[in-house]
């Protein structure tokens, strides 16, 4: 691209050079000294007998005089009677042939050609400062979309995993865009529009890209933000534009990704009727259903947030089919590693299965960074295969966070940390309802100074009343540490509070978990999306009403402190010997948890871990941690309320 750019400019400026020089050519012609007469004197010295010959070229004359010399005369063009009077002067007469001299159209063009080369120049360059070399000063209207014909796609459905669902509900798109007339003859008509709806980097873009690669049909693809200019009404021109250019290539696809930045709702107040957003979406409104057909055009478009869409683009004959592309469950997410597995070179002990189990709530994108980050550690160690443990010190770090061994804590704080992941650890083996816990780390992770990681043991979609107030029992685990064994409160459990209260909250205000309240939703959040929803959020409940919710979320914290920190006084001997193996080892995995439950030493850490605590600066006496660093620590849940759990970390 550079090298590219340095041929462009070379010759930008050699041309303006040439320019240059022709310019001052002709100058230089036309002021370069000559002996020159006058007409009447030439006449004159002609009369006298001094002129002895005289060259004729058009309305000029070179003559040659007695004394040797050259002299140019040019003769007036109405003086028909001079080669008479020269010649009988005695004047030796001579013309040049008509090869000789140049052409009327050759004067022109050596006369022109400097002045259009400058305009060339100059429109080059209005172009590049308009349009950044794209289009000029006068494409503003013109549809950014870029196209992908069928033999340069090349992505089909074997490339897209884990979301079997979706491709189902596409699949006849696929076999419309093949064959039409299997449809239109039983008077069928396939979906003009079908909004993908799903969690970032679940797929989305790839699954529209597999549908133009399974039927071999043009694929346009734009952003909604493509659409978007200062200028009012280019916006509305980029959408005509683009579907004039669609009809072209018909049947194909017009992929819109992030449609929400275009397509939100309209009637906010906010900029009139000459809002250039609202008079883009009125214009792909028309486009996609209005008066003329666009047969042969499926628009496929996709978004995390369907909430914020205008309702005239969810009505039948627009986006009239929403496919979900939802997170993948173990078997997709199985699925999805074997895809991306294929470019590395694995080792023979890596089991897609098992990685599947330990990563719920990954996404594609998720997985397809997890086995990027696992070929980058093979890579540091200079291994030739990607192994096992590769992958499982990806997934702790995208789980937990990147380590920071360089930080030097005192061991005061270590020993402070210790006692606080010790706490989480033994209220979640202690209560029936919470998941395993996976690994406790006093290595700094992230923004964390340690790190408690539960992962479900299956993928979760739901979330029970007990559940939850056993996770909030949890995230208490650590505070009630510093307290009992270390006789001090540090800002490290802020973020532990800061959740359980949200849990708690939620609980009663939302999933009627509480039997004084009973089942009802308190507090609804209900306000413009353009203005911010929790800055114009309507509570439509009474000032009483939100005590009781304050001393329901209280009553709900105050049980479960209180069942979290009778588990710790009862178990103080399990507390002492996790923190104690945590500041020796600093990591432990599930099964030296496990003995260390049981009563028993721990087990010896597995190489790997021994290799990494042996890198370890060595912790003492030094600069303390900051204390925001600490922030980050709690045990995140799983996400309640219907959605996928996902696999967090707790502090």
């Amino acid at each position: 691209m550079n090298g590219n750019s340095f041929f462009r400019n070379l010759a930008i400026w050699l041309v303006i050079g040439m320019v240059l020089m022709t310019v001052f050519n002709q100058f230089n012609d036309r002021t370069a000294p000559a002996s020159t007469m006058e007409y009447s004197q030439f006449m004159e010295a002609a009369k006298e007998g001094k002129v002895t010959k005289a060259i004729i070229d058009g309305r000029t004359v070179r003559a040659l005089m007695n004394d040797g010399r050259q002299v140019t005369v040019y003769a007036p063009p109405m003086d028909l009677w001079m080669v008479s009077d020269l010649m009988k002067y005695g004047v030796s007469i001579a013309a040049t042939k008509p090869d000789e001299g140049q052409s009327l159209l050759t004067n022109i063009f050596v006369s022109w050609f400097p002045m259009l080369l400058l305009i060339a120049v100059w429109v080059y360059f209005m172009r590049q400062m308009s349009g950044g070399g794209k289009g000029g000063a006068f494409s503003f209207g013109k549809s950014r979309a870029r196209l992908l014909d069928e033999s340069s796609n090349t992505v089909t459905f074997a490339d897209v995993a884990g979301c079997d669902e979706a491709k189902e509900e596409v699949q006849e798109l696929v076999d419309f865009l093949k064959d039409p007339s299997k449809f239109q003859q039983l008077g069928g008509r396939i979906p003009k529009g079908v909004l993908m709806v799903g969690p970032p980097g679940t797929g989305k873009t790839l699954l529209a890209k597999a549908i133009a690669g399974e039927a071999k049909v043009p694929f346009f693809s734009i952003s909604g933000s493509d659409f978007v200019e200062m200028f009012v009404g280019v916006g509305a021109a980029r959408v005509r534009d683009m579907f004039e250019q669609a009809k072209k290539h018909a049947p194909c696809i017009i992929f819109i990704d992030e449609i929400d930045a275009v397509g939100r709702q309209r009637g906010a107040g906010l900029g009139g009727g000459n809002d250039e957003r609202e008079q883009t979406l009125n214009q792909l409104l028309v486009e996609m259903d209005g008066f003329e057909g666009s047969s042969g055009i499926i628009v496929i478009a996709a978004t995390n947030r369907p909430d914020v869409l205008d309702p005239a683009l969810l009505r039948p004959g627009r986006f009239d089919r929403q496919v979900v592309v939802s997170l993948p469950d173990v078997r997709g997410r199985e699925q999805i590693l074997k895809v991306h597995m294929r470019k590395i070179a694995l080792g023979q002990d890596v089991d897609p299965a098992i990685i599947a189990r330990g990563t719920p709530g990954f996404s594609g994108a998720d997985l397809a960074n997890l086995v990027n980050e696992a070929a980058l550690f093979a890579a540091r160690a200079n291994k030739r295969y990607v192994e096992m443990e590769d992958f499982e010190r990806a997934k702790d770090k995208i789980l937990m966070g990147p380590e920071r061994r360089s930080m030097v804590m005192s061991e005061e704080e270590r020993r402070n940390t210790a006692y606080h992941e010790a706490g989480h650890v033994v209220v979640a083996k202690l209560l029936p309802k919470t998941d395993p816990v996976h690994k406790v780390t006093i290595i700094p992770r992230g923004r964390a100074l340690g790190v408690t990681m539960q992962l479900p043991e299956g993928d979760r979609y739901s979330q029970d009343k007990e559940r939850l107030l056993n996770t909030i029992a949890v995230l208490f685990g650590g505070r009630i540490c510093e307290e009992i064994f270390m006789n001090q409160m540090t800002t490290g459990a802020s973020n532990d509070f800061q959740r359980a209260t949200d849990i708690a909250r939620k609980m009663v205000t939302q999933w009627g978990m509480s039997d004084i309240l009973g089942p009802m939703v308190y507090g609804e959040e209900e306000g413009e999306i353009f203005l911010g929803r929790a800055v114009t959020t309507h509570r439509n409940i009474s000032e009483a009403t939100m005590q009781k919710v304050d001393a329901e979320v209280r009553r709900i914290i105050d049980e479960q402190y209180a069942l979290a920190r009778r588990l710790i006084e009862e178990n103080r001997d399990k507390v002492i010997a996790l923190a104690e193996a945590l500041l020796e080892y600093e990591t432990l995995d599930a099964d030296q948890i496990d003995d260390i439950m049981a009563g028993k030493p721990p087990r010896p850490p597995k190489k790997s871990d021994t290799n990494q605590r042996n890198a370890t600066p060595p912790s003492g006496e030094g600069v303390v941690a900051d204390a925001s660093a600490q922030e980050e620590k709690g045990t995140r849940p799983a996400s309640p309320g219907g959605q996928p759990p996902e696999a967090e970390p707790a502090g």
